[in-house]
């Protein structure tokens, strides 16, 4: 197989889920001038950060006032699955050049790691899996601005009091509940979900902060008790 291949193997296997990715890009670019970020910063956003879950979170805390700390820490909590995925790739690409790594660690998302996984543990394994990884990682990226872009140019025609907030839980909710397969899982989803309900009231959304902390915390305190 050759590298030009291997890309678009990789583009192959991720180009069915760009039918799931690409609302939810057009909505994050509505959210996002609505929460009062500028067009131009919406759409670079999607570049600067490339991560749908942490961009609405983000567009939220802007619209909320939230300082920046705050909001940047919110943001990196909620990519720390990243490294799980990092981590689960390392082995195959620990000869590779800093420049590709940099790269690839660039485009790392939950799809393209999705995509591009199966193809990587075959064996024997292929010499080329960076290959593939790029070619997923960077269909979804090209996929996730052309989404954005569609929504920052629909949201700037859109009366500013419309009112898409029902749009995000929405969303959340599509993705995280087919992800629910372990009673860890469910445990750290409801109680996320319940204290993000009962800590609504707080300033800066800082109830979403701390419902994360304690769902983190529930599913590892379950995922521990499974193993003793």
């Amino acid at each position: 197989m050759s590298p030009a291949a291997a890309f678009l193997l990789g583009v192959r296997a991720l180009l069915p889920m760009l039918l799931g990715v690409a609302p939810f890009g057009v909505i994050y670019g509505v959210v996002a001038l609505q929460s009062g970020i500028p067009p131009l910063a919406a759409f670079l956003m999607s570049s600067l950060v490339f991560a749908g879950s942490a961009q609405f979170l983000l567009a939220q805390l802007v619209g909320a006032g939230a300082p920046a700390l705050l909001a940047v820490g919110a943001v990196g909590l909620i990519n720390l699955r990243h490294a799980l995925y990092s981590a689960s790739v390392a082995p195959m690409l620990h000869a590779l050049p800093r420049r590709w790594k940099l790269l690839l660690a660039y485009l790392l998302t939950d799809e393209a790691y999705a995509a591009a996984i199966p193809h990587l543990l075959r064996e024997p394994r292929s010499p080329l899996a960076h290959w593939i990884l790029f070619g997923s990682g960077f269909a979804l990226w090209a996929g996730w601005q052309l989404a954005t872009l569609a929504g920052v140019l629909l949201g700037a025609q859109l009366p500013a009091d419309l009112g898409l907030d029902f749009a995000l839980p929405l969303t959340f909710i599509a993705i995280v509940v087919p992800l629910i397969d372990s009673r860890a899982r469910l445990v750290a989803a409801l109680t996320a979900g319940g204290a993000a309900v009962l800590l609504a009231g707080l300033p800066y959304k800082t109830g979403l902060f701390l419902a994360v902390l304690a769902g983190l915390g529930a599913g590892a305190f379950m995922s521990g008790r499974g193993r003793l």
